[in-house]
Protein backbone atom coordinates (compact mmCIF):
# COMPACT_ATOMS: atom_id res chain seq x y z
CA UNK A 1 0.00 0.00 0.00
CA UNK A 2 2.76 2.34 0.83
CA UNK A 3 4.43 2.22 -2.33
CA UNK A 4 1.42 2.24 -4.44
CA UNK A 5 1.03 5.72 -2.47
CA UNK A 6 4.60 6.88 -3.18
CA UNK A 7 3.95 5.62 -6.92
CA UNK A 8 0.94 7.86 -7.17
CA UNK A 9 2.86 11.07 -5.23
CA UNK A 10 5.50 10.17 -7.52
CA UNK A 11 3.49 10.39 -11.13
CA UNK A 12 1.57 12.97 -9.84
CA UNK A 13 4.51 15.13 -9.26
CA UNK A 14 5.31 14.89 -13.42
CA UNK A 15 1.59 15.21 -14.26
CA UNK A 16 1.57 18.64 -12.22
CA UNK A 17 5.65 19.60 -13.71
CA UNK A 18 3.76 18.65 -17.45
CA UNK A 19 0.36 21.18 -16.76
CA UNK A 20 2.07 23.99 -14.95
CA UNK A 21 5.30 23.55 -17.58
CA UNK A 22 2.15 23.65 -20.45
CA UNK A 23 0.45 26.87 -19.08
CA UNK A 24 3.91 28.75 -18.62
CA UNK A 25 4.66 27.78 -22.43
CA UNK A 26 0.83 29.18 -23.31
CA UNK A 27 1.82 32.54 -21.47
CA UNK A 28 5.03 32.20 -24.26
CA UNK A 29 2.83 31.91 -27.12
CA UNK A 30 0.50 34.69 -25.29
CA UNK A 31 3.15 37.22 -25.40
CA UNK A 32 4.67 36.14 -28.95
CA UNK A 33 1.50 35.63 -30.91
CA UNK A 34 -1.58 36.92 -28.89
CA UNK A 35 -4.52 35.68 -31.80
CA UNK A 36 -2.87 32.55 -32.52
CA UNK A 37 -1.90 31.12 -28.95
CA UNK A 38 -4.88 29.24 -28.37
CA UNK A 39 -4.51 27.60 -31.26
CA UNK A 40 -1.06 26.89 -31.14
CA UNK A 41 -1.52 25.40 -27.42
CA UNK A 42 -4.07 23.34 -29.20
CA UNK A 43 -1.36 22.28 -32.22
CA UNK A 44 1.32 21.38 -29.46
CA UNK A 45 -1.29 19.15 -27.21
CA UNK A 46 -2.49 17.32 -30.77
CA UNK A 47 1.19 16.46 -31.49
CA UNK A 48 1.42 13.68 -33.77
CA UNK A 49 -2.49 13.99 -34.80
CA UNK A 50 -1.72 17.24 -36.44
CA UNK A 51 -0.88 14.70 -39.39
CA UNK A 52 -2.53 11.96 -38.57
CA UNK A 53 -1.77 7.81 -38.93
CA UNK A 54 1.57 9.30 -39.84
CA UNK A 55 2.39 11.83 -37.86
CA UNK A 56 1.70 9.15 -35.08
CA UNK A 57 4.05 7.17 -36.56
CA UNK A 58 6.55 9.54 -36.56
CA UNK A 59 5.98 10.46 -32.51
CA UNK A 60 6.99 6.55 -32.57
CA UNK A 61 9.95 6.86 -34.59
CA UNK A 62 11.31 10.12 -32.44
CA UNK A 63 10.58 8.82 -29.29
CA UNK A 64 12.62 5.37 -30.01
CA UNK A 65 16.09 7.04 -29.52
CA UNK A 66 15.20 9.09 -26.57
CA UNK A 67 13.31 6.80 -24.42
CA UNK A 68 16.65 4.85 -25.09
CA UNK A 69 18.79 7.73 -23.55
CA UNK A 70 15.83 8.90 -20.69
CA UNK A 71 16.69 4.57 -19.53
CA UNK A 72 20.72 5.61 -20.22
CA UNK A 73 20.66 8.60 -17.26
CA UNK A 74 18.10 7.02 -15.39
CA UNK A 75 19.95 3.69 -14.60
CA UNK A 76 22.77 5.43 -13.34
CA UNK A 77 20.42 8.21 -11.27
CA UNK A 78 18.99 4.82 -9.85
CA UNK A 79 22.62 3.80 -9.03
CA UNK A 80 23.68 6.85 -7.54
CA UNK A 81 25.34 8.34 -11.05
CA UNK A 82 24.86 11.30 -13.47
CA UNK A 83 25.17 10.13 -16.56
CA UNK A 84 25.27 13.45 -18.58
CA UNK A 85 27.76 12.12 -21.24
CA UNK A 86 24.47 10.13 -23.23
CA UNK A 87 24.91 12.20 -26.46
CA UNK A 88 28.94 11.15 -26.81
CA UNK A 89 28.28 7.83 -25.68
CA UNK A 90 25.34 7.92 -28.86
CA UNK A 91 27.66 9.40 -30.94
CA UNK A 92 30.05 6.35 -30.84
CA UNK A 93 27.73 3.68 -30.43
CA UNK A 94 26.16 5.34 -34.09
CA UNK A 95 29.03 5.49 -35.72
CA UNK A 96 29.96 2.08 -34.68
CA UNK A 97 26.85 0.97 -36.02
CA UNK A 98 26.91 2.49 -39.41
CA UNK A 99 30.37 1.58 -39.45
CA UNK A 100 29.54 -2.23 -39.61
CA UNK A 101 26.59 -1.49 -41.46
CA UNK A 102 28.45 -0.27 -44.34
CA UNK A 103 31.43 -2.49 -44.59
CA UNK A 104 30.37 -5.72 -42.73
CA UNK A 105 28.26 -6.94 -45.74
CA UNK A 106 29.47 -10.35 -45.62
CA UNK A 107 26.56 -10.89 -42.79
CA UNK A 108 23.39 -12.94 -43.59
CA UNK A 109 20.69 -9.97 -44.33
CA UNK A 110 18.93 -11.10 -41.32
CA UNK A 111 21.68 -10.77 -38.85
CA UNK A 112 23.17 -7.95 -40.26
CA UNK A 113 20.91 -4.86 -38.86
CA UNK A 114 21.39 -6.87 -35.51
CA UNK A 115 25.19 -7.34 -35.54
CA UNK A 116 25.75 -3.55 -36.16
CA UNK A 117 22.80 -3.00 -33.09
CA UNK A 118 25.05 -4.90 -30.63
CA UNK A 119 28.12 -3.41 -31.65
CA UNK A 120 27.01 0.02 -31.56
CA UNK A 121 25.95 -1.36 -27.91
CA UNK A 122 29.05 -2.41 -27.01
CA UNK A 123 30.93 0.98 -28.31
CA UNK A 124 28.74 2.83 -25.99
CA UNK A 125 29.54 0.10 -23.02
CA UNK A 126 33.00 0.97 -23.53
CA UNK A 127 32.87 4.84 -24.06
CA UNK A 128 30.51 4.73 -20.24
CA UNK A 129 32.84 2.38 -18.92
CA UNK A 130 35.83 4.69 -19.03
CA UNK A 131 33.54 7.37 -17.06
CA UNK A 132 33.01 4.47 -14.42
CA UNK A 133 36.61 3.61 -14.11
CA UNK A 134 37.92 7.55 -13.63
CA UNK A 135 35.11 7.64 -10.84
CA UNK A 136 35.95 4.31 -9.67
CA UNK A 137 39.66 4.02 -9.27
CA UNK A 138 40.67 7.76 -9.16
CA UNK A 139 37.15 9.63 -7.86
CA UNK A 140 37.34 11.79 -10.87
CA UNK A 141 33.32 13.42 -10.69
CA UNK A 142 31.25 11.89 -13.39
CA UNK A 143 29.99 14.77 -14.40
CA UNK A 144 33.30 16.24 -15.52
CA UNK A 145 34.61 13.08 -16.90
CA UNK A 146 31.35 12.35 -19.25
CA UNK A 147 30.81 15.91 -20.10
CA UNK A 148 34.45 15.99 -21.25
CA UNK A 149 34.10 12.73 -23.21
CA UNK A 150 31.00 14.17 -25.40
CA UNK A 151 33.03 16.22 -26.99
CA UNK A 152 36.42 13.89 -27.51
CA UNK A 153 33.49 11.33 -28.87
CA UNK A 154 31.57 13.94 -30.92
CA UNK A 155 35.47 14.97 -32.86
CA UNK A 156 36.59 11.69 -32.74
CA UNK A 157 34.02 10.58 -34.61
CA UNK A 158 33.83 13.52 -37.06
CA UNK A 159 37.55 12.90 -37.75
CA UNK A 160 36.73 8.77 -38.45
CA UNK A 161 34.36 9.73 -40.77
CA UNK A 162 35.98 12.38 -42.66
CA UNK A 163 39.09 10.19 -43.19
CA UNK A 164 37.09 6.89 -43.94
CA UNK A 165 35.20 5.52 -46.73
CA UNK A 166 31.86 6.10 -45.01
CA UNK A 167 32.29 10.40 -45.74
CA UNK A 168 29.80 11.64 -47.84
CA UNK A 169 31.66 15.00 -49.00
CA UNK A 170 28.47 16.44 -50.95
CA UNK A 171 26.25 16.32 -47.90
CA UNK A 172 29.05 16.34 -45.30
CA UNK A 173 27.76 13.17 -43.39
CA UNK A 174 27.88 9.67 -43.61
CA UNK A 175 26.75 8.03 -46.31
CA UNK A 176 23.79 4.97 -46.60
CA UNK A 177 24.51 2.19 -44.14
CA UNK A 178 23.49 -1.05 -46.82
CA UNK A 179 19.78 -2.11 -47.09
CA UNK A 180 20.31 -5.06 -44.99
CA UNK A 181 21.38 -3.14 -41.98
CA UNK A 182 18.60 -0.84 -42.01
CA UNK A 183 16.32 -1.89 -38.76
CA UNK A 184 13.14 -3.57 -40.40
CA UNK A 185 9.79 -1.88 -40.25
CA UNK A 186 7.78 -4.75 -38.76
CA UNK A 187 5.00 -3.83 -40.56
CA UNK A 188 4.20 -0.63 -38.87
CA UNK A 189 4.49 0.93 -41.92
CA UNK A 190 0.95 -0.56 -42.68
CA UNK A 191 -0.58 0.89 -40.02
CA UNK A 192 1.01 4.13 -39.68
CA UNK A 193 0.52 6.21 -43.07
CA UNK A 194 -1.60 8.72 -45.11
CA UNK A 195 -3.21 8.23 -48.47
CA UNK A 196 -1.99 11.45 -50.89
CA UNK A 197 -4.48 10.43 -54.15
CA UNK A 198 -2.88 7.01 -55.10
CA UNK A 199 -0.04 7.21 -52.81
CA UNK A 200 0.66 5.95 -49.49
CA UNK A 201 2.58 8.36 -47.40
CA UNK A 202 4.30 6.11 -44.49
CA UNK A 203 5.88 7.58 -41.64
CA UNK A 204 9.51 6.63 -40.82
CA UNK A 205 8.93 4.49 -38.10
CA UNK A 206 10.11 1.30 -37.32
CA UNK A 207 10.38 -1.71 -35.14
CA UNK A 208 13.02 0.23 -33.44
CA UNK A 209 9.95 1.01 -31.07
CA UNK A 210 9.83 -2.72 -29.59
CA UNK A 211 13.54 -2.97 -29.16
CA UNK A 212 13.48 0.32 -27.03
CA UNK A 213 10.23 -1.05 -25.04
CA UNK A 214 11.81 -4.21 -24.82
CA UNK A 215 15.04 -2.24 -23.14
CA UNK A 216 12.82 -0.80 -20.42
CA UNK A 217 11.34 -3.88 -19.45
CA UNK A 218 14.31 -5.80 -19.21
CA UNK A 219 16.69 -2.35 -17.19
CA UNK A 220 12.93 -2.33 -14.72
CA UNK A 221 13.20 -6.20 -14.56
CA UNK A 222 16.94 -5.62 -13.65
CA UNK A 223 16.56 -3.35 -11.40
CA UNK A 224 13.68 -4.84 -8.97
CA UNK A 225 13.62 -8.46 -9.53
CA UNK A 226 17.91 -9.16 -9.56
CA UNK A 227 20.51 -9.56 -6.86
CA UNK A 228 22.97 -7.62 -9.31
CA UNK A 229 19.73 -4.52 -9.53
CA UNK A 230 19.83 -4.75 -5.61
CA UNK A 231 23.57 -4.39 -5.14
CA UNK A 232 23.46 -1.26 -7.98
CA UNK A 233 20.67 0.85 -6.46
CA UNK A 234 22.25 -0.30 -2.42
CA UNK A 235 25.24 1.12 -3.53
CA UNK A 236 24.05 4.40 -4.72
CA UNK A 237 21.95 4.76 -1.63
CA UNK A 238 24.81 4.77 0.67
CA UNK A 239 28.42 3.33 -0.68
CA UNK A 240 29.48 3.20 2.93
CA UNK A 241 26.60 0.59 4.17
CA UNK A 242 27.03 -1.39 1.41
CA UNK A 243 31.11 -1.83 1.05
CA UNK A 244 30.54 -2.86 4.62
CA UNK A 245 27.76 -4.95 3.67
CA UNK A 246 29.85 -6.71 1.31
CA UNK A 247 29.16 -5.49 -2.28
CA UNK A 248 32.30 -4.07 -4.01
CA UNK A 249 31.65 -0.29 -4.69
CA UNK A 250 34.12 -0.39 -7.81
CA UNK A 251 32.43 -2.81 -9.22
CA UNK A 252 29.08 -1.71 -8.64
CA UNK A 253 29.88 1.75 -10.21
CA UNK A 254 31.88 1.09 -13.35
CA UNK A 255 29.13 -1.75 -14.11
CA UNK A 256 26.74 1.04 -13.79
CA UNK A 257 28.82 3.39 -16.10
CA UNK A 258 28.67 0.33 -18.77
CA UNK A 259 25.58 -0.13 -18.92
CA UNK A 260 24.13 3.19 -18.79
CA UNK A 261 26.75 3.70 -22.28
CA UNK A 262 24.92 0.25 -23.79
CA UNK A 263 21.72 1.98 -23.38
CA UNK A 264 22.52 5.14 -24.77
CA UNK A 265 24.85 3.16 -27.69
CA UNK A 266 21.85 1.38 -28.49
CA UNK A 267 19.81 4.65 -28.99
CA UNK A 268 22.75 5.56 -31.26
CA UNK A 269 22.45 2.28 -33.28
CA UNK A 270 18.43 2.83 -33.74
CA UNK A 271 18.54 6.55 -34.70
CA UNK A 272 21.38 5.77 -37.50
CA UNK A 273 20.54 2.32 -38.77
CA UNK A 274 16.93 3.86 -39.58
CA UNK A 275 17.96 6.68 -42.44
CA UNK A 276 14.78 7.94 -42.62
CA UNK A 277 14.58 11.96 -43.15
CA UNK A 278 17.80 12.48 -43.11
CA UNK A 279 19.13 10.45 -39.96
CA UNK A 280 23.05 10.40 -40.54
CA UNK A 281 26.01 11.20 -38.58
CA UNK A 282 26.75 14.56 -39.46
CA UNK A 283 30.51 15.95 -39.60
CA UNK A 284 29.56 19.40 -37.37
CA UNK A 285 30.24 20.98 -34.08
CA UNK A 286 26.97 19.69 -32.57
CA UNK A 287 26.30 17.30 -30.47
CA UNK A 288 22.84 14.66 -30.69
CA UNK A 289 19.97 16.42 -28.76
CA UNK A 290 18.35 12.68 -28.15
CA UNK A 291 21.09 12.92 -25.82
CA UNK A 292 20.24 15.36 -23.34
CA UNK A 293 16.47 14.83 -24.12
CA UNK A 294 17.46 11.59 -22.20
CA UNK A 295 17.83 13.39 -18.91
CA UNK A 296 14.13 15.22 -19.60
CA UNK A 297 12.49 12.27 -19.87
CA UNK A 298 14.55 10.43 -17.29
CA UNK A 299 13.79 13.12 -15.09
CA UNK A 300 10.37 13.23 -15.88
CA UNK A 301 10.08 9.80 -15.60
CA UNK A 302 11.52 9.50 -12.35
CA UNK A 303 14.16 7.40 -13.61
CA UNK A 304 11.04 4.86 -13.39
CA UNK A 305 11.75 2.38 -16.57
CA UNK A 306 8.17 2.07 -17.67
CA UNK A 307 7.72 5.68 -16.76
CA UNK A 308 10.57 6.53 -18.77
CA UNK A 309 8.06 4.67 -22.10
CA UNK A 310 5.57 7.26 -21.45
CA UNK A 311 7.52 10.08 -20.92
CA UNK A 312 10.09 9.84 -23.76
CA UNK A 313 6.64 9.38 -26.56
CA UNK A 314 5.14 12.54 -24.30
CA UNK A 315 7.73 14.52 -25.38
CA UNK A 316 7.83 13.39 -28.82
CA UNK A 317 4.67 13.86 -29.12
CA UNK A 318 4.34 17.35 -28.12
CA UNK A 319 7.68 17.70 -30.30
CA UNK A 320 6.18 16.72 -33.11
CA UNK A 321 3.46 19.38 -32.60
CA UNK A 322 5.69 21.84 -31.83
CA UNK A 323 7.02 20.89 -36.02
CA UNK A 324 3.48 22.87 -37.01
CA UNK A 325 3.68 25.82 -34.94
CA UNK A 326 5.37 27.44 -37.89
CA UNK A 327 1.91 27.85 -39.91
CA UNK A 328 0.59 29.80 -37.25
CA UNK A 329 3.70 32.21 -37.42
CA UNK A 330 5.96 30.99 -33.94
CA UNK A 331 9.42 30.27 -34.15
CA UNK A 332 10.07 26.07 -34.35
CA UNK A 333 12.28 26.91 -31.52
CA UNK A 334 9.69 27.64 -28.92
CA UNK A 335 8.74 24.00 -28.31
CA UNK A 336 12.13 23.75 -26.79
CA UNK A 337 11.32 26.31 -24.73
CA UNK A 338 7.95 24.81 -23.21
CA UNK A 339 9.72 21.19 -22.70
CA UNK A 340 12.30 23.26 -20.79
CA UNK A 341 9.76 25.10 -18.60
CA UNK A 342 8.13 21.67 -18.00
CA UNK A 343 11.95 20.01 -16.86
CA UNK A 344 12.24 22.84 -14.84
CA UNK A 345 8.69 22.73 -12.73
CA UNK A 346 9.44 19.03 -13.03
CA UNK A 347 12.58 19.21 -10.78
CA UNK A 348 11.04 22.24 -8.65
CA UNK A 349 8.61 19.58 -7.54
CA UNK A 350 10.96 17.00 -7.17
CA UNK A 351 12.46 19.14 -4.28
CA UNK A 352 8.99 20.47 -2.79
CA UNK A 353 7.94 16.56 -2.81
CA UNK A 354 10.94 15.91 -0.65
CA UNK A 355 10.82 18.50 1.39
CA UNK A 356 7.36 17.60 2.59
CA UNK A 357 8.28 14.07 2.80
CA UNK A 358 11.07 14.93 4.93
CA UNK A 359 9.09 17.29 7.15
CA UNK A 360 6.38 14.41 7.31
CA UNK A 361 9.17 11.94 8.17
CA UNK A 362 10.47 14.24 11.16
CA UNK A 363 6.82 14.67 11.96
CA UNK A 364 6.15 11.17 12.38
CA UNK A 365 9.81 10.11 14.57
CA UNK A 366 9.21 13.35 17.21
CA UNK A 367 5.05 11.36 17.57
CA UNK A 368 6.93 8.06 17.98
CA UNK A 369 9.53 9.21 20.34
CA UNK A 370 6.52 11.25 22.49
CA UNK A 371 4.02 8.43 22.47
CA UNK A 372 7.25 5.75 23.77
CA UNK A 373 6.76 4.83 27.14
CA UNK A 374 9.12 5.95 29.69
CA UNK A 375 11.50 3.70 31.22
CA UNK A 376 11.50 2.92 34.56
CA UNK A 377 15.04 3.98 35.46
CA UNK A 378 13.98 8.01 34.14
CA UNK A 379 11.14 7.78 36.77
CA UNK A 380 13.42 7.45 39.18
Amino acid sequence: MNRMKKGLSNASASVLAILAGLLAGFVILLISNPANAFQGLVTILKGGWNNGMKGMGQVLYFATPIIMTGLSVGFAFKTGMFNIGAAGQLMIGGFVSVYVGMTWTFLPGHLHWIVALLMGMLAGMVWGMIVGLFKALLNVNEVITSIMLNYVGMYLVNFSIKNSHLYDPLKNQTADVAASAIIPKGGLDELFYVTKGRLKDASSVNAGIFIAIGFAILIYIILTRTTFGYELKACGLNRHASRYAGISEKRAIISAMAIAGGLAGVAGALMYLAPSRGMHIHVEEVLAAQGFNGIAVALLGLSNPIGIIFTGLFVAHITEGGRHLQSLKYMKEIIEVIIGMIIYFSAFSLLVRDFLAGRARRRADSARDASAPIPEEAKE
